[in-house]
């Protein structure tokens, strides 16, 4: 059985540890230049189709849709290669790796992602995440409604979840109440949407980036009795 933690951290991946809107816009920039506007124009439109299906991003299985409606363009099979090879690890967010340092002298740190089964782990082993927390990654469809699988995994008195999407936030605050605390790092567009940010109910936290969390206080985080003496 996993030993009971004081604290857990939870941390999202995309635009929350990577800068993931960095990734889309080289992607575009790819799709662009090697297929034509026309192509990543239909790319992206299936791309939103699939994750509406979904509820993730698919980026290989866009591809594979496009590819479907192209059948013969030999072009097609280098993106494949541009997105299982690309340089994740130079798309980190300043400081990353040294504030999972800091959380992670304090309590387990946990990748907490949602995703496919193939892409996603891809995206955390190549930038360094996936060593960086010690193997210790989940990934799934709808992250927020998969809880009961997360305390099982990584039981713990209190748990801080770190993470771009207010509505991702307030349902797990909702859920997990008190145990909770909510980090919100005003990090890419999802972030900076602000009729999406009004919606919901704030963030316990909220910082502009990822990297505050080196200088910040981080008994903020805690209920003051759990928080570590010394």
């Amino acid at each position: 059985m996993t030993d009971r933690s004081t604290v857990v951290f939870l941390i999202d991946v995309d635009n929350t540890l990577l800068d993931n809107d960095r990734v889309t816009h080289d992607l575009r920039e790819h799709l662009r230049t090697t297929l034509g506007e026309s192509c990543e124009r239909r790319y992206f439109e299936l791309f939103e189709e699939l994750r509406n299906e979904l509820g993730y991003t698919d980026y290989l299985g866009t591809l594979q849709r496009l590819r479907s409606e192209d059948r013969d363009n030999p072009k097609l099979l280098t993106m494949s290669s541009f997105l299982v090879d690309y340089p994740f690890k130079d798309r980190l967010f300043p400081d990353v790796m040294a504030v999972l340092e800091r959380l992670g002298k304090l309590g387990p740190t946990v990748i907490l992602s949602d995703g496919d089964v193939v892409f996603q782990p891809r995206k955390i082993q190549r930038s360094g995440l996936w060593d960086a927390v010690d193997g210790r990654v989940l990934i799934y469809v709808h992250k927020e409604k998969m809880l009961d699988a997360v305390r099982q995994h990584f039981p713990a008195d209190h748990y801080v979840m770190i993470d771009d999407k207010i509505r991702i936030l307030a349902a797990m605050k909702e859920a997990w109440g008190a145990e909770l605390t909510t980090v919100f790092p005003r990090q890419g567009h999802y972030a900076l949407d602000r009729k999406q940010v009004d919606s919901y109910a704030p963030a316990d936290v909220t910082i502009e980036r990822i990297g505050e969390l080196l200088t910040f206080d981080l008994e903020r985080l805690y209920p003051s009795p759990l928080y570590p003496a010394g």
